[in-house]
């Protein structure tokens, strides 16, 4: 229980922190200047953003049930889509709910055993994180100078080599408990693990790998696409090359992957790394705030309007 309130409260805490710490060091006229920005921007490309964000959804709906029909079972479209959308939702409480929250729905609606449905998502998951370390690679390849000195200049070198020690000893601590510890509590969670293991390896076996990757190509490149749309909503930022919308996106993701929804650390962030590309940290603030802010409206939006309309939808359930 107390992990699970550390969970939501660190990271609203530490938004919170970085908004204070943020505004306490603009003027009265950087706020001011701040507020104007949101006046005089282009809503037109946010509300584009927002019709890409719900195709992607929409894709990731599509493509999950690849996988589920690998394994022999059926969900419906609209039920895969308005899980999708309550995960999102639930994501933005406790981090990584709403992976639960959509196996549950289609077990409860489609009648998938959630061990099955559980694994097929934490397979997608995989696949992200393969295609976002994909991404993080190519920002660096393509501003290499660039990302070199942000890391450093946020994060000393030396901190650095010692995380990635400290991380390589945890994850061999933690594996060799896995492997050969006897605990009764070890064992139960092996038990639970084979359970998921069909579901994890499906993408490898399933017929329409293809369809699956294409989808995922498509998912990501939404994602990639929303971000650059959101650009031309200040003239100021209109002019960011690629490889800026790139960098830009995969710190605005890491922002989000590793909070409950990037609260406070997205603008934070965002306007540093566009600092680095001579944008003015006022411009950047702004930015930061009016992307992470269209996305959280989508989010709740759709969340809010699935959960209202999934048990509307499945009455015979």
């Amino acid at each position: 229980m107390l992990v699970k309130w550390l969970s939501i409260l660190l990271p609203i805490l530490l938004g919170i922190y970085l908004i204070v710490y943020t505004y306490e060091k603009f003027t009265p006229e950087q706020i001011a200047e701040i507020k104007g920005y949101f006046n005089n921007a282009d809503y037109l490309y946010i509300f584009v953003a927002a019709v890409i964000a719900v195709l992607g959804n929409a894709s990731r709906a599509y493509r999950w049930k690849f996988a589920l029909e690998h394994m022999g079972y059926r969900s419906r479209f609209r039920n895969n889509f308005m899980a999708v959308n309550i995960g999102y939702l639930l994501n933005l409480t406790v981090p990584k709910s709403g992976e639960i929250s959509r196996a549950v729905i289609v077990k409860k609606y489609d009648g998938i055993p959630f061990d099955k449905g559980f694994g097929s998502i934490v397979a997608e998951r995989i696949v992200d994180m393969v295609i976002l370390l994909l991404f993080m690679l190519l920002a660096v390849v393509l501003q290499f100078d660039i990302a070199k000195a942000f890391i450093l200049d946020k994060i000393p070198l030396n901190k650095l080599v010692i995380a990635a020690i400290v991380g390589v000893f945890v994850f061999t601590a933690l594996l060799m408990v896995y492997l050969y510890s006897k605990s009764p509590l070890i064992l139960k969670l092996k038990k639970h693990v084979s359970g998921l293991k069909e579901g994890v390896f499906s993408i490898v076996h399933m017929e329409q790998k293809w369809a699956f990757l294409l989808h995922t190509i498509f998912i990501w490149a939404s994602y990639i696409l929303m971000f650059w749309v959101t650009i031309f909503t200040f003239e100021e930022t209109s002019s960011l090359s690629f490889g800026a919308v790139v960098t830009s996106f995969v710190v605005g993701s890491i922002a989000i992957a590793f909070t409950n929804s990037g609260f406070g650390s997205y603008p934070f962030l965002i306007s540093k790394i566009l600092l680095v590309y001579a944008i003015s940290e006022t411009v950047g603030n702004a930015f930061g705030w009016i992307v992470w802010t269209s996305q959280m409206v989508v989010v709740v939006v759709l969340g809010a309007l699935s959960f209202l309309l999934l048990p509307v939808l499945n009455r015979s359930k």
